[in-house]
């Protein structure tokens, strides 16, 4: 059986969108667009490069998918994560594209949740979701996913598109691996750890 794992960038106060550039999304007005760009560095980078490199295949939503497949086949054939995105296998859920023209790409149509657990079920490498907010949204109400990898950028936005939208399904996490960037990006994978337990806390609980 495959895992999958979202990953994505989000600000201190939890917005995902747009980090990577002006245009990227201006759903709602969103004015913020390419705030992770100033503390991308080459460590951080690398980072990305690693995590890129033990996927087993890409599942995108259709505006991710769209930048992807516009942006990835540019870059040089010595780019670790370039080279790595345009090999990849990529399943792409929408109920608006027709066909996908990205090389090993293919469209996920119908009942997504329903084909998404198809896949975790067959063999293969860990499926990672990059970027793709309306579609993790789907995953996380159908409890599809394993685990979060989450970068967290220290700015705050205060509007936009957040990972941890409203009608997210509790549940308990475990933290796996934490480490800081040079430019103070907090990095953090948690893996899914049963139901959100509960307790009380004061000087009459014992717990303070």
């Amino acid at each position: 059986m495959r895992t999958l794992m979202v990953t994505t960038f989000v600000s201190l106060d939890g917005v995902m969108q747009a980090p990577g550039g002006g245009d990227e999304d201006r759903d709602g007005g969103f004015e913020h667009g390419g705030w992770a760009v100033p503390h991308m560095d080459q460590q951080l980078i690398q980072r990305m490069a690693a995590l890129v490199g033990r996927a087993g295949a890409l599942l995108l939503g259709r505006r991710t998918y769209d930048t992807f497949a516009a942006t990835w086949p540019l870059a040089d054939a010595d780019d670790p994560i370039g080279a790595r995105m345009n090999s990849l296998r990529t399943y792409v859920a929408s109920r608006t594209l027709e066909s996908v023209s990205w090389q090993n790409s293919t469209l996920l149509t119908g009942d997504v949740a329903k084909a998404v657990g198809e896949l975790k079920q067959g063999e293969g490498g860990e499926i990672q979701v990059h970027g793709s907010g309306r579609l993790i949204q789907t995953l996380l109400a159908h409890d599809l996913v394993d685990s979060f990898h989450v970068l967290v950028f220290p700015v705050l936005l205060g509007s936009g598109k957040r990972l941890f939208a409203d009608g997210t399904m509790p549940s308990g996490l475990r933290l796996v691996d934490t480490a800081a960037s040079n430019t103070g990006v907090l990095i953090s994978t948690y893996a899914r750890d049963g139901k959100v337990e509960y307790g009380a806390m004061g000087p009459e609980t014992g717990n303070w």
